[in-house]
C-alpha cells in the first residue's frame, strides 16, 4: 500500500503553477529540488518510491534478466501516482513531484529489447500508466555522467551500488532525446522571447511539456 504523500506548506505564498514536475536522470537532484519548491510554496509534495519496487536491486545486478519485471512494476506505480496526483489537483491543491508520467517509458525503452518493449507498451496502456494529468511546468535537471555517478555513490543506497557511469550516460542521452522530441515552432518562439527579454548575462530556460 502506498504511503501518504508528504505535505510541506509555506504560508502567504502562492505557487505559480498548479502542477510542477522536476525530472532528470538518477542522481540529478530531483528530490532535493522538489522538496525546496514545496517549502517555498503551499504545494503538496509527491515523491516517487523506487524502494517499493522489489525487482530494482536485482535489476541493477542483472539488467537483461530483470528489466521487464522492473519496468512493469514501475508502470503499476506510475498509475497509482497518477491517481494520487489527480486527487490532489481535484481538491484544488497545487502539487510538485520528482517524477513525470512519461518516466517509466524512458527507462523501459532504454532497457528492454524490441519484443519486451512491445509487450511493455501494451500492458502499460492497460494498466493506465499513461493516464495522468499533464504538468503545467517540467524542470529538467542535467549533470555529467561522472557527476551523476559521484552523487549516486555518495548517497550509498544499497540497491544502487551496481550502477555504472556507462548506464548513467545512456540514461542521460535518453532523457535528452525525449525532451528534444518535444520541441516545436512554438517552443522556439518562446525561447526567442526569453532570450530577447533577458536582463542579465546568465539565465536558464526550461519549457513545459
Amino acid at each position: 500500500m502506498n504511503a501518504p504523500p508528504v505535505t510541506v506548506t509555506a504560508p502567504d505564498l502562492r505557487a505559480p503553477h498548479r502542477y510542477i514536475v522536476v525530472e532528470g536522470p538518477i542522481g540529478a537532484g530531483k528530490t532535493s529540488l522538489a522538496q525546496r519548491l514545496a517549502e517555498r510554496w503551499p504545494m503538496r509534495l509527491l515523491l516517487e518510491r523506487p524502494e517499493a519496487n522489489p525487482f530494482l536491486a536485482r535489476f541493477y545486478g542483472d539488467m537483461p534478466r530483470y528489466a521487464l519485471a522492473t519496468e512493469l512494476q514501475f508502470a503499476v506505480q506510475r498509475a497509482q501516482e497518477a491517481e494520487q496526483t489527480a486527487d490532489v489537483l481535484a481538491r484544488g491543491d497545487a502539487v510538485v513531484t520528482d517524477f513525470m508520467p512519461q518516466k517509466s517509458g524512458i527507462f523501459a525503452r532504454l532497457t528492454l529489447d524490441e519484443d519486451e518493449w512491445r509487450l511493455y507498451e501494451g500492458l502499460a496502456e492497460r494498466i493506465g500508466a499513461g493516464d495522468a494529468p499533464v504538468p503545467d511546468l517540467v524542470i529538467q535537471l542535467q549533470a555529467s555522467p561522472a557527476m551523476l555517478l559521484a552523487r549516486v555513490q555518495k548517497r550509498a543506497r544499497a540497491d544502487e551500488g551496481r550502477i555504472t557511469e556507462a548506464y548513467l550516460r545512456e540514461l542521460s542521452n535518453a532523457y535528452d532525446q525525449f525532451f528534444y522530441q518535444l520541441e516545436s515552432d512554438a517552443d522556439f518562439a518562446l525561447l526567442l522571447e526569453h532570450i530577447e527579454t533577458m536582463r542579465g548575462r546568465k539565465a536558464s530556460f526550461v519549457k513545459a511539456l
